[in-house]
């Protein structure tokens, strides 16, 4: 979380900045997706190593993830050269969702699939 803020309070090209201004801009807009449902991921994990991930702490944990891409967006509507859209709320919206569903789909409703194997061998590994 600590990342995504410091990263939030930067200009969007203050790590990198790809030639060309299309790639450039799809790129970054697509990192929206991916990061929050990185955050919820590591949100799961650590719910996981500890053998508290349930379907309840499972669906508050995600809801903190999207609350937090709102927050997120906030935050950057006070940072220079930053934007805050509800288009990127969204996205972070999105991002999270995808992810959930399929946790939900695998660990809680397929024993069988490989996903949830892995996930049942992370959590018998450190439990």
């Amino acid at each position: 979380m600590m990342l995504v803020w410091v990263m939030s309070s930067n200009p969007d090209d203050a790590v990198i900045r790809f030639p060309d201004s299309g790639w450039d801009r799809i790129i970054k807009e697509s990192l929206h997706l991916i990061e929050f449902a990185i955050l919820y991921g590591l949100f799961v994990l650590a719910l996981l190593v500890h053998g508290m991930l349930g379907y309840t702490i499972n669906f508050t944990v995600a809801l903190i993830a999207i609350f937090y891409g709102f927050v997120d967006e906030i935050h950057q509507s006070f940072v220079p050269y930053r934007s805050a859209t509800m288009i990127d709320a969204a996205k972070d919206l999105i991002g999270v969702t995808a992810l959930f569903w399929i946790v939900n789909r695998t660990y809680f409703r397929n024993s069988g699939h490989g996903l949830t194997r892995y996930m049942k061998r992370v959590e018998g590994y450190f439990n």
